[in-house]
């Protein structure tokens, strides 16, 4: 899983957790939210270190990626 699906994933958690917050599983799902959403944070810090030592071409598909999922 990318980073961007990441973020994606920690989004549609945690709006799930947020809708039915008497469910069962809202801590679950808020929690399962956070993991995504730190492996997100983790792999959005390591872009500029990846553009580096690959150049801007190998790392622009993620590049676009994270443009999408923030826009």
């Amino acid at each position: 899983m990318s980073g961007p699906e990441h973020y994606r994933e920690a989004e549609r958690l945690a709006e799930l957790a947020a809708e039915y917050p008497e469910a069962f599983d809202a801590p679950i799902l808020a929690a399962a939210a956070q993991v995504h959403a730190t492996l997100a944070v983790a792999a959005a810090s390591v872009l500029p270190a990846v553009r580096e030592y690959w150049g801007d071409d190998d790392a622009s598909r993620d590049t676009r990626a994270w443009a999408q999922v923030t826009s």
